[in-house]
């Protein structure tokens, strides 16, 4: 059976192993596709992997012998999910490989945020301590965590692992799902408060998305939303980056309503010259690498090479479509 990945080195750029699908078939991996590629590559094949290769309705049409498409991460809207049900193409995916990994990422934007850690070291590089004639300085304010309190928009188990850290920092920690809290969550998750949308916006000193992108949930914070939050409160986003109205956020970070603005996710990605954060003010981007952990990446694998073991075995796990 042959196996073909499409846009492999997201996934692994070198430094990791093919070695779990080559025992499943005959591999070929292909570093990046673009669109009118596709259909040489995939002919007459039924398997395939893809991370950002995109299978809308027009081009699965013209893969008839397409029968499973293995994404290599969480989400899986690169492919028409609906038209692969309806035409039996088992599409899987990768749930929380990245849980420690994002956990981690958000945590360190609020930290590098708060303690300006960069900023810093690179102020000592550049000869600004050795000319200082005081023992320490610092540029701009620093801010302590402890009793501060976090708002997390989404609340799955990124949202869980940044809560017990925040807790461990001695912040006070607010959270929203759209779905019930039941009884165990709340007895798993001691630490956190579950509170309403408003309630968190209104209340936290740092507000952090960990919600999937979906019709309600795109655009989300808009300039009204921003206008109930605190003065000064700082955003994190590590989910989606259509989550944010990023002009909005932009003429916030501008006018100080919004303090910072740490994110691993933009709208468009890469991300465009002309995105208005690009020029905000106290806005610290990072270019979606939470997931991206060596460590992480190999997790990503061995599930991803799981998946398809036991689609071949006729059991499929972790299945969308």
């Amino acid at each position: 059976m042959k196996i073909v990945v499409l846009d492999g080195y997201t996934l692994n750029p070198g430094d990791i192993s093919w070695a779990p699908f080559e025992v499943l078939g005959e591999l070929v991996v292909y570093d990046y596709t673009a669109p009118d590629e596709i259909f040489s590559r995939l002919e007459g094949c039924s398997v395939c992997l893809t991370n950002k290769t995109c299978f809308p309705r027009e081009v699965l049409e013209k893969l008839p012998d397409l029968r499973y498409i293995g994404c290599l991460s969480t989400g899986y809207n690169v492919v028409d999910i609906e038209y692969a049900h309806e035409h039996g193409i088992t599409v899987t995916n990768i749930p929380e490989y990245a849980t420690f990994a994002t956990a981690q990422m958000t945590i360190a934007l609020i930290l590098e945020i708060c303690n300006k850690v960069g900023h810093h070291s690179d102020l000592v590089h550049d000869g600004t301590w050795t000319k200082n004639r005081d023992f320490c300085f610092w540029d701009g304010s620093l801010t302590e965590l402890y009793g501060k309190t976090l708002g997390l928009f989404g609340f799955g188990k990124i949202a869980s692992r940044v809560s017990k850290i925040a807790s461990a920092l001695g912040m006070h920690v607010l959270a929203c799902r759209r779905s019930e809290v039941t009884k165990a969550m709340r007895e798993a998750d001691p630490q956190v408060t579950f509170v309403d949308a408003d309630t968190l916006f209104a209340e936290s000193d740092i507000i952090s998305f960990h919600c999937p992108l979906t019709a309600d949930t795109k655009g989300l914070v808009t300039g009204s939303v921003i206008a109930e939050m605190k003065d000064g409160v700082i955003l994190i986003n590590t989910s989606r980056g259509p989550v944010l109205d990023e002009a909005a956020v932009a003429s916030a970070l501008i006018s100080g309503k919004i303090a910072a603005l740490g994110a691993d996710v933009v709208s468009i990605e890469p991300i465009k010259g002309d995105n208005p954060l690009l020029t905000a003010p106290n806005t610290y981007l990072t270019p979606h690498i939470a997931w991206a952990p060596f460590e992480t990446r190999k997790r990503l694998m061995k599930v991803a090479a799981e998946n398809l073991s036991a689609y071949l075995g006729g059991e499929p796990v972790n299945v969308v479509s």
